[in-house]
């Protein structure tokens, strides 16, 4: 039997989603927990907005995962191709939602900001030549990105260097550049509108304050490994 790329690709996130993140009893994804407050990272990040994104935005990317995993598993079951291929927009855009909020609750720390050392910043150089020019790097892609997405330093496994790239709407980095994501940008409206209104070069600006670049670095060591 023909299988399309599009059920390959739903597959491929499926099984993304289900290694990157812990299961709940009954196998569902779950809202990961939150490693600060809702409170920790004023003033770059108000805690109305975190309240919003963790509880609403990111808790509705979980909810919506699993009743499209649900779903796929019965048009399997049933062998309806046709559904299962329907399938592949909802699982990448809430599956993506999912994978790209958990790794950014992880990048950013109530205690980061500054620079990265060692292994970290020696890569960020010889990518890049210096964290101002990848700061700038990174800035110019997240104002850039038309309408909603995400901008990200990751890994290149292939090339063996960091690159920043940016994909629209909750498209996955890994799934759609084949780089490892190791820190990223949300620039969804609902990430910084209730405090930054429409000025986005602003909390791009912000964000850097509180980057947990001990995350992004292990990250990039796990990469590597």
């Amino acid at each position: 039997m023909f299988v399309s790329s599009n059920l390959i690709k739903s597959h491929l996130l499926t099984r993304l989603c289900r290694n990157a993140f812990a299961q709940s009893v009954n196998g569902a994804h779950r809202l990961p927990d939150l490693p600060y407050d809702f409170n920790a990272l004023e003033p770059t990040i108000s805690v109305d907005i975190m309240k919003l994104h963790y509880t609403k935005h990111h808790a509705a990317y979980v909810t919506n995962l699993n009743v499209a995993e649900e779903k796929l598993a019965e048009a399997l079951a049933k062998n309806d191709v046709s559904t299962a291929i329907s399938l592949g927009p909802a699982l990448r855009f809430n599956g993506g939602g999912h994978i790209n909020h958990s790794i950014f609750w992880q990048n950013l720390s109530p205690n980061g900001g500054g620079q990265p050392e060692g292994a970290l910043m020696e890569s960020i150089k010889s990518s890049f030549g210096s964290f101002d020019n990848l700061k700038s790097i990174m800035n110019s892609a997240a104002v850039g990105v038309q309408g909603s997405g995400w901008t990200w330093l990751g890994y290149n496994p292939i090339s063996k260097n960091l690159q920043v790239a940016s994909c629209p709407n909750q498209d996955p980095l890994q799934s759609t550049t084949g780089l490892i994501p190791l820190f990223g940008i949300d620039v969804w409206e609902h990430a910084y509108y209730l405090q930054y209104k429409n000025v986005r070069p602003d909390y791009v600006k912000a964000i850097w304050n509180v980057v947990n670049w001990r995350d992004v670095a292990d990250r990039l060591a796990r990469s590597k490994s």
